[in-house]
């Protein structure tokens, strides 16, 4: 019988940075997390299966996009609902129950009027760096500056347009209850970005990331303006 493999303290901030990797840049393999932290392929799956035994991380088929190639797809790791609760969130309980109060007195409307409120102060730093941008490179910037702010975002390209992808949300708790968190959101990104947007996917409603799609336009996109809805 071989000795069991003896785990060191040492191992618990580098699982931290294999499952914050995960969070940051979405499902990955073993092979890419190896190759983004500087370790083997072997240490990263014993760091994973510890990780999946914590219940931080589960085990998915990779989605195969195109033409497949031969053999099994190879798997991906991805943060699951309680391992994204271990990441610190902005707002809590008390933020919550404030809502609550707010809508109770207030009602939906009120509720909008401050998660529109929330966000001046955001937009307000984001809109020169946008106005700054070229059109194309728009979606780019504005994910750079989510990811800055903590909500480890990132863009890709599609046939029929941009999506920007966030993997971190600091006010999902919040959201789950209250959705008008996410549809401020997405009004200030298509204010930023001077189009249509059109959210395919929120942490809040159990999805593992947020998901904004930017359809292309027939038409020239509108540079970015200070006009904002009222607060």
């Amino acid at each position: 019988m071989q000795p069991m493999e003896k785990v060191s303290v040492d191992d618990a901030p580098t699982r931290t940075r294999v499952s914050q990797t995960i969070l940051e840049n979405g499902p990955s393999t073993a092979a890419d997390l190896a190759e983004q932290l500087g370790l083997t392929a072997a240490a990263v799956r014993r760091h994973l299966d510890h990780l999946i035994d914590e219940g931080v991380v589960e085990a998915r088929d990779q989605r195969i996009t195109g033409q497949r190639g031969r053999g099994r797809p190879a798997k991906v790791f991805a943060i699951t609902d309680a391992g994204r609760d271990g990441f610190e969130h902005a707002y809590d309980e008390l933020a919550a129950g404030a809502l609550r109060y707010l809508a109770e007195t207030g009602g939906d409307a009120a509720v909008m009027a401050f998660a529109r409120h929330r966000l001046v102060d955001l937009e307000d730093r984001y809109r020169p760096m946008l106005q700054l941008a070229d059109v194309a490179q728009r979606p780019r910037v504005l994910a750079e500056a989510l990811s800055n702010d903590g909500f480890a975002a990132s863009v890709s390209t599609t046939p029929a347009g941009a999506q920007i992808c966030q993997h971190h949300c600091p006010v999902a708790h919040v959201a789950e209850e209250f959705p008008q968190m996410c549809e401020a959101e997405a009004e200030m990104f298509s204010r930023l970005l001077g189009s249509h947007v059109q959210r395919l996917a929120t942490i809040a409603h159990g999805d593992g990331v947020c998901t904004t799609h930017l359809p292309h336009s027939t038409e020239t996109t509108r540079t970015p303006t200070a006009e904002r809805l009222p607060s």
